[in-house]
């Protein structure tokens, strides 16, 4: 499962959660998806749908889930996330 991960939809979607999310205690939620860093912003998070993500520096990630059903909603939410939502600074004219 660790080859499917595709780290440019991590990121893209945690731009969009961030910049269109409901803010929330230091986090951001969009669409089921919550979003946030640690302190220094190295660390991205992603949790939804049973799933936590956890992408570090150089791309290294930790998936905890219990189901595979689980993962594919989550990764299905990245997805339309990353599709139904404009990248700041890159609305379409």
């Amino acid at each position: 499962m660790k080859n499917e991960i595709d780290f440019r939809l991590i990121l893209d979607a945690y731009e969009k959660i961030h910049e269109h999310g409901e803010a929330k205690q230091g986090k951001h939620v969009l669409d089921g998806i919550t979003a946030f860093t640690d302190h220094d912003g190295y660390t991205v998070f992603l949790e939804g749908h049973g799933v936590k993500l956890r992408l570090e520096f150089h791309n290294k990630y930790h998936l905890d889930y219990e189901k595979g059903d689980q993962l594919d909603k989550f990764i299905r939410a990245l997805k339309n996330i990353s599709e139904g939502y404009e990248t700041p600074g890159l609305e379409r004219g």
